[in-house]
């Protein structure tokens, strides 16, 4: 198999916990070739965000187009995109990209409550970019704020991931690990079926970046040639041990071990 190429749309994290970070060491560790585009550079450590200063839409658009053009691109995913003006570009440039795998993670709103995505560009991410999906991977909230539909059961957040692929995604991944109890689960639907990841939920506060790592994740999976649910398999289970391995770093919430347990190269 040739080296998949996997493109990351998203924020520069400056504790490396999170966005462009975190989705390079995911994809490299995952046997992909990571290629990225800044739409931000943030200023944030394990206890928060204090900064976030946006490049301009074009700056984007254009770091995505010289890859494609030159290096080409399995698949792509997206993360912290910021304003309704960023969301547009990469839209508008992801549609003459042609037919690649795109993973939206509908990044809302920071772990610790600051929120990464303006008002108007939640309408514009529902109406450009979630048609573009190949899966949509929200979070509980997150699905809540783009159906404007309850999550709080089990049933409901099958409905909510339904109006998502109804809403135009070929695909949607509800997450439930800010839902309770001892297991968290996941339902993929894909449009046919519903499928449920479970997995036990670790008592640890060392989850910064989760969801960044899993789309980055799934992102290289699907560009290495894997059909959804399994690429859906695989990061799960990958994101599992990345947090069982966390090294403990900073004072807050730490990121993931995104080696999961590879000896450093000497």
């Amino acid at each position: 198999m040739s080296l998949a190429r996997i493109l990351t749309i998203a924020g520069s994290d400056s504790g490396g916990g999170a966005g462009i970070e975190a989705d390079l060491k995911t994809i490299e560790r995952l046997g992909g070739y990571g290629m990225a585009a800044v739409t931000a550079v943030t200023a944030q450590n394990t206890q928060g965000l204090f900064g976030v200063w946006p490049l301009p839409p074009e700056a984007v658009q254009r770091q995505i187009e010289v890859v494609v053009e030159d290096i080409g691109v399995d698949a792509i995913k997206s993360g912290m995109l910021g304003s309704a003006a960023t969301v547009r570009a990469v839209a508008a440039t992801l549609r003459r990209c042609g037919a690649i795998p795109f993973v939206l993670d509908p990044v809302m709103v920071a772990k610790g409550g600051d929120r990464l995505l303006e008002a108007e560009a939640e309408t514009a991410l529902r109406e450009e970019l979630l048609p573009l999906a190949a899966l949509v991977t929200p979070n509980l909230p997150e699905a809540e704020t783009l159906t404007g539909l309850p999550i709080g059961t089990r049933r409901q957040r099958e409905q909510a991931a339904r109006a998502l692929v109804e809403m135009g995604a070929q695909a949607a991944l509800v997450k439930g690990g800010h839902g309770g109890g001892d297991i968290v689960e996941d339902l993929l639907y894909d449009g046919h079926k519903t499928s449920v990841f479970r997995a036990q939920r670790q008592q640890t506060i060392h989850t910064h970046g989760t969801g960044c790592t899993l789309s980055a994740a799934i992102a290289t999976a699907l560009g290495q040639g894997q059909a959804l649910p399994a690429a859906v398999d695989l990061a799960t289970r990958y994101v599992q041990v990345a947090i069982r391995l966390a090294p403990g770093l900073g004072k807050g919430q730490g990121p993931l071990s995104h080696a999961a347990g590879q000896a450093p190269w000497t």
